[in-house]
């Protein structure tokens, strides 16, 4: 690659902080919420104008991983900063009742608005300092495994924020990939889950669509039977939002030249599958059209970003498997419960592999040692980049997992601070009970 060389120059510090958060999706915002309610001065980065990551941004508009099937007994499992989001999110009249998938589990879906309203009043009010359209660039390093500080680009210019802690919530494990944390991709053969671009119609006549998820992929295999439609895979997501004339539709696949999934940290293939998904939307939007009840709907919204499922996982002190989930492993140093299946795109179609339900209690744990990368001292990361293998990814991937591990990288900043020591050494018995007693669930009993 040709280069240039940049002249020197001297960066304004932003601020200074006990905590630093990138990334403003379910993981970032559990954990700086927890920061802050410690005590702890807290800056979560954000490089949209609002909070909600893939759930807002990419337009996910549904909860999922909050639930479990029990032993046959759907319960939410994933509670404590997560219900304060819920709770606000329902007064503003943007939550819908839980829905049933596949006989199995069930997912919530909200009000995308009401999200990103919700969001801002949780963070406020925890006395969380939030930094909105700034783009994470670079890190500042005091030696090979302690980062000092976080490079960013604003409207204001370069700027640099300085930290004891930092949370890489950024979703692509950025932070600690510059840091210089290992980090794997894709299933071992560079596959990795292939991304969507979501979007909403309007339009729809609740009354005759009826259970239209129900005949949707019948209806999809006879227009393609027929010649009349190719849809870019199988697995068609087409739900109701909390008014019914409002659908949201999760139909598209994409794939670049070699049809591989397309990778979000490649600036070009994310570029072109911006364009890529509008293009498939606009098929998937006429077809839907043929479909009972949705003659007149079309396309109120389509979300800001791709929905990027899977880019870099980065290697921490456990890796979380296949197995941990399908066979709801236990951990010492659990903190929180996954209860979301396997859930793998692969190329053309989505695959999901569950526990046995309902013989099975339908959760994994979630150890600490899975948000904590490897040669670095004062780093966690949470959500989606944390360490797992490719399968164990498509899981725990869903906000329910993320608002776990967000809440439990928060509250460990504030105890490592508390007693002068790096991640991995964090006192996990006084982790536990401090999650406990802010209001989440361990799975240690059920």
């Amino acid at each position: 690659m040709q280069t240039v060389t940049e002249p020197a120059r001297q960066t304004p510090v932003f601020g200074e902080y006990e905590v630093v958060v990138l990334g403003g999706g379910p993981a970032g915002m559990a954990a700086a919420v927890a920061a802050a309610r410690a005590g702890r001065s807290t800056l979560l980065l954000e490089r949209h104008g609002f909070l909600g990551g893939m759930g807002t941004a990419a337009g996910v508009t549904n909860f999922c991983g909050l639930h479990a099937n029990v032993h046959g007994d759907i319960r939410q499992v994933v509670h404590g900063v997560a219900d304060d989001l819920l709770d606000r999110i329902a007064g503003l009249g943007g939550l819908n009742a839980p829905h049933p998938l596949f006989g199995k589990t069930v997912a919530q879906a909200y009000d995308t608005a009401a999200y990103k309203i919700a969001a801002d009043d949780l963070l406020l009010s925890a006395g969380v300092q939030v930094l909105f359209h700034a783009l994470a660039t670079g890190v500042l390093m005091d030696g090979p495994s302690r980062v000092t500080g976080v490079l960013i680009e604003t409207k204001s210019g370069r700027r640099a924020v300085l930290g004891r802690t930092f949370v890489d919530c950024s979703g692509d494990g950025d932070l600690a990939a510059w840091a210089g944390a290992p980090f794997d991709k894709g299933d071992g053969d560079g596959h990795m889950l292939y991304p969507s671009t979501m979007f909403r119609v309007n339009g729809v006549d609740p009354r005759r669509a009826g259970k239209a998820w129900e005949e949707i992929p019948r209806l999809m295999a006879q227009a393609e039977r027929a010649g009349r439609w190719r849809f870019p895979r199988k697995g068609a997501i087409v739900r109701p939002q909390k008014s019914g004339i409002e659908w949201r539709v999760n139909l598209t696949q994409l794939a670049n030249a070699q049809g591989d999934a397309m990778d979000g940290t490649d600036a070009r293939e994310l570029s072109d599958a911006e364009i890529l998904g509008r293009r498939q939307i606009a098929s998937v939007a006429g077809f839907l059209r043929e479909v009972p009840g949705f003659e007149a709907s079309y396309i109120v919204d389509i979300a800001p970003q791709v929905g990027i499922r899977e880019t870099r996982r980065v290697r921490g002190r456990y890796l979380l498997t296949e197995r941990d989930v399908l066979d709801c492993a236990s951990f010492d140093d659990t903190v929180g419960v996954n209860g979301w299946p396997l859930e793998l795109h692969i190329k053309g179609d989505v695959e999901f592999r569950w526990p046995k339900i309902p013989d099975s209690r339908g959760f994994n744990q979630l150890p600490y040692r899975m948000i904590v990368p490897l040669a670095l001292d004062n780093v966690w990361v949470a959500g989606r980049c944390a360490s797992m293998t490719h399968e164990a990814q498509s899981a725990a991937r869903v906000s329910g997992a993320c608002f776990v591990m967000g809440q439990a990288a928060g509250t460990a900043c504030d105890l490592a601070l508390a007693s002068g020591c790096d991640a991995a050494d964090v006192d996990v018995a006084a982790l536990q009970g401090r999650l406990e007693a802010g209001g989440a669930y361990l799975g240690r009993s059920w």
